[in-house]
């Protein structure tokens, strides 16, 4: 085998071979083949969660974004799901749909980036599928346990209840500015570097969500991978005749959103209610435990901050200098 080959003059069995080689290189672990994988539940109270996020080249990839970011990413983008639930991911599938024009360095980059986040993440790997396509797509499943009563679902918010989130917002909607509507000329943006990162290297904000479910201090959240809005919207969607009313200031809104939308006029709504894929994450917290639950996330090291609640009619809300504005929008849809 050369150095470089496509995709296509190598073979299922022999890539299947190679990321066998290089799962089993990079994290000291041998794969056993089957037709299926078992979990062994020690706790009857645990149940098995998974979570399955596709990435799709043309869709999710700016054209700055390599091959080991692409992989990178597309794990990020499920185990932030299970995160934000308090569930601690513990192995991973991959499937793969591959063009033949790919190159064989290339597809080594892909399957690094995915090992990366894989490494990073301590999963254990346990298998996937490999096919054709006419361009990259990635579709790993993750798996973790945890014990139903702890597990911090979408439905539980009440009236009152504290908005909380441990990143802020605005990074990604600088940053896909820049790639997208600017060309992708990077050079010019050097001091928005961060929001440039942001979306070619994504990561997970935090794991506020392990401590806080534990605890059950949260009665609900969510990740926010398809934007401030989308998130919020399908909240209300499991909370039936309840809203939201958000505070838009700099306890929302990362200090480069500001910057950037001062220099280039651009409103800060824009860059940080339908960013998305800024992979933070939204709590729903009662009032009477959010002291708490700040104390507990801060001894960990990590953070959260309050930038609204939960009202009692089924609508969404930004306050920005005391004038409320009501946002129609649903924000982010696939197909559209």
């Amino acid at each position: 085998m050369s150095s470089d080959n496509y995709i296509a003059d190598i073979g299922e069995i022999r890539l299947i071979k190679l990321i066998e080689d290089l799962i089993f290189k990079e994290m000291g672990e041998a794969l056993v083949r089957d037709d299926a994988f078992f979990f062994k539940v020690q706790d009857r109270n645990d149940l098995i969660i998974l979570n399955s996020d596709m990435f799709i080249s043309t869709t999710d990839a700016p054209v700055e974004m390599s091959y080991f970011q692409m992989g990178h990413k597309a794990v990020v983008m499920n185990i932030s799901d299970l995160v934000v639930k308090g569930v601690e991911p513990k192995s991973i599938i991959i499937s793969l749909g591959l063009p033949n024009n790919l190159m064989l360095s290339q597809f080594k980059d892909l399957i690094m980036g995915i090992i990366s986040c894989t490494k990073e993440w301590s999963l254990k790997y346990i298998g996937g599928d490999l096919n054709k396509a006419k361009e990259i797509i990635i579709n790993p499943t993750v798996f973790g346990l945890k014990n139903l009563e702890t597990i911090i679902k979408r439905e539980g918010m009440k009236v009152g209840d504290y908005v909380v989130i441990n990143g802020k917002f605005g990074l990604t909607g600088v940053g896909f500015d820049i790639l997208l509507n600017n060309k992708g000329n990077k050079k010019k943006y050097t001091k928005y570097e961060r929001s440039i990162k942001s979306v070619l290297e994504p990561n997970i904000v935090g794991k506020e969500a392990y401590f806080l479910s534990n605890l059950n201090l949260a009665n609900a959240s969510i990740d926010s991978s398809d934007g401030l809005v989308k998130s919020l919207r399908d909240l209300m969607l499991s909370n039936k005749g309840l809203g939201f009313e958000i505070e838009i200031n700099e306890d929302l809104i990362d200090p480069e959103a500001i910057t950037y939308s001062n220099e280039y006029n651009i409103p800060i709504e824009d860059l940080i209610l339908y960013g998305g894929e800024e992979f933070i994450h939204l709590f729903i917290i009662p009032p009477e435990k959010f002291n708490n639950s700040i104390k507990l996330v801060e001894s960990k090291g990590g953070f959260l901050i309050k930038v609204g609640e939960v009202i009692s009619e089924p609508k969404l809300y930004f306050l920005k200098k005391k004038k409320r504005l009501e946002i129609n929008n649903h924000g982010y849809e696939h197909f559209k």
